[in-house]
């Protein structure tokens, strides 16, 4: 090791272990010591934050919609047509506007869908020019499996927080969402 370099353990996670939390804590000493003039406890929360949802919750995610022979963006418009309500009917225009998708993109994955039997697409009664997609009772049973994992595994990644941990956690990623959200701020919107 030369001089001034870092005192690395090689496993990726710095004093903590691979658990992430040892690689952000030496991320803040390194630009603490660097860079005194900075508050840089910001990157604490975001490096946390980035770290859980890339590193334990999607992946969490996939496994528990995978179970179910669905891939984690099949699972998004099965669910989205789900939590709709009956009769679970929506049109491709409003589940890529939902979905935060190209039209293109949602055909192609209403396509997948259709071929495995858990959406159909239909003419829109009101309006001949346009579709409907429905979920089919498979696509429900299957939905409804996958959810039922998905909220098993994410509960029990919570568990290791108090119901007063949760709340607050809650609260504070609720009130960061709405202010990155807010035109004009400089981390969103």
């Amino acid at each position: 090791m030369s001089k001034g370099e870092p005192a690395y353990d090689g496993d990726g996670g710095g004093a903590g272990g691979g658990d992430g939390t040892g690689v952000v804590d030496r991320i803040l000493t390194d630009w603490r010591r660097e860079r005194p003039d900075l508050d840089v406890s910001a990157l604490a929360i975001v490096g946390r934050l980035s770290f859980v949802a890339e590193n334990i919750v999607g992946p969490a995610g996939v496994r528990a919609v995978e179970r179910h022979g669905i891939g984690r963006g099949d699972f998004d418009v099965l669910a989205t047509l789900r939590r709709v309500g009956a009769p679970y009917t929506l049109s491709p225009s409003v589940l890529s506007a939902e979905l935060m998708m190209s039209r293109a993109g949602m055909t192609k994955r209403l396509d997948r869908l259709e071929q495995g039997g858990l959406v159909e697409r239909s003419l829109d009664a009101e309006d001949r020019r346009s579709f409907r997609v429905a979920l089919t009772d498979r696509g429900r049973q299957v939905v409804d499996a996958a959810l039922t994992d998905l909220t098993a595994d994410l509960s029990a990644l919570v568990s290791e927080l108090t119901a007063d941990e949760r709340d607050g956690l809650d609260r504070a990623l609720d009130a960061l969402l709405r202010a990155a959200t807010r035109p004009n701020h400089p981390g969103g919107g």
